[in-house]
């Protein structure tokens, strides 16, 4: 851990904070920070501002209860700029948007980039507005017996896959496979963020236990 006294704050006292959401790593808001708003974010565990507009501290959620739990705090290699993961119990934003940052400015038609946020949109398109020739229109078409033997097939597939210890055709038919889930999660109204959330809370459950076997 770097101290605190090693951090460059502009002449106004402040230093730029980049807030990321912990679980899906997307960029939330750009704030500032002053000395005092930065030791209470860090004594609370939850982000403070300081705001240059009203020239006041405020505390992310306090009137609209989208607070963010920080889960650390990192400078950059100059320690003029902070990036803060949180969790949040809200929109970043207060137009309501998850992000601050949702403004298209371009974008490049050659260049893209994968998430699976994407592909889990793009795979509701097709089942809000179904595609003629699209698979997976035609997956939530047949409904939830048809997907849930693909899932079965693909899950076959990968087993087959690992057992003969192919590497290149495991990761051919694990991606088979997950695609195949985000399309029955889709068909049972299942989002990527209620995994997140199973998947987080078993995280938390496993360091307990740890530290349990370690005392």
């Amino acid at each position: 851990m770097i101290d605190m006294e090693k951090l460059k704050f502009d002449e106004k006292g402040l230093i730029p904070a980049i807030v990321v959401d912990g679980k899906s790593g997307q960029v939330l808001t750009l704030a500032y920070m002053n000395r005092e708003s930065l030791e209470i974010s860090i004594k609370e565990e939850r982000t403070c501002f300081w705001s240059r507009s009203r020239q006041e501290l405020w505390r992310k959620g306090e009137t609209s209860g989208a607070v963010q739990h920080i889960i650390d705090i990192t400078a950059d290699c100059d320690y003029d700029a902070l990036v803060v993961r949180v969790n949040k119990d809200g929109p970043a934003c207060h137009t309501g948007a998850e992000s601050c940052f949702h403004n298209p400015l371009w974008e490049s038609e050659e260049n893209h980039a994968f998430t699976m946020d994407g592909l889990m949109e793009m795979l509701e398109g097709r089942k809000t507005n179904p595609k003629e020739g699209s698979y997976t229109s035609y997956l939530f078409e047949k409904g939830l017996d048809k997907i849930l033997k693909k899932v079965g097939e693909e899950s076959t597939e990968v087993i087959i896959a690992g057992k003969a210890e192919d590497k290149a055709e495991t990761i051919y038919e694990i991606g088979d496979l997950a695609y195949h889930v985000m399309v029955l999660m889709l068909e049972l109204g299942i989002t990527l963020e209620d995994v997140r959330n199973e998947l987080a809370s078993r995280h938390v459950i496993d360091k307990k236990v740890k530290q349990e076997k370690m005392t």
